[in-house]
């Protein structure tokens, strides 16, 4: 889990996740054509052809993104398993907590209203 949020900590890298999101099935040359298109990552820094293939490369690690070679082209897919993982892990139980506060409220609320 720490390749995980290592990989999630870099904003170039969660831009490339977002872009596998909007249209999963990419190539390193697709991936790097819609980020000259906008000029530049939202980080505010344009990213060359290696740097996207090194970010890539720690998102793949992280087990972020899965690759699967088709010909001379290799697809990047996003891998959501790991983000959900940690939503589970770290997110979920900090939910439940409240939801269960929120629950008990409502039932003293409702027990003072009869």
């Amino acid at each position: 889990m720490d390749d995980v949020f290592r990989a999630l900590a870099d904003a170039s890298r969660r831009e490339l996740l977002d872009r596998l999101f909007a249209r999963n099935s990419q190539t390193l040359n697709a991936l790097c054509e819609g980020l000259a298109k906008s000029g530049a990552s939202k980080s505010g820094a344009s990213m060359t052809r290696q740097a996207v293939s090194k970010h890539l490369a720690i998102l793949e690690h992280a087990n972020l993104v899965a690759t699967v070679k088709r010909g001379r082209e290799k697809l990047h897919y996003l891998n959501p398993v790991p983000i959900h993982e940690i939503a589970e892990r770290w997110i979920g139980k900090y939910e439940r907590h409240r939801l269960s506060a929120l629950a008990e409220l409502k039932k003293g609320l409702e027990a003072k209203n009869d």
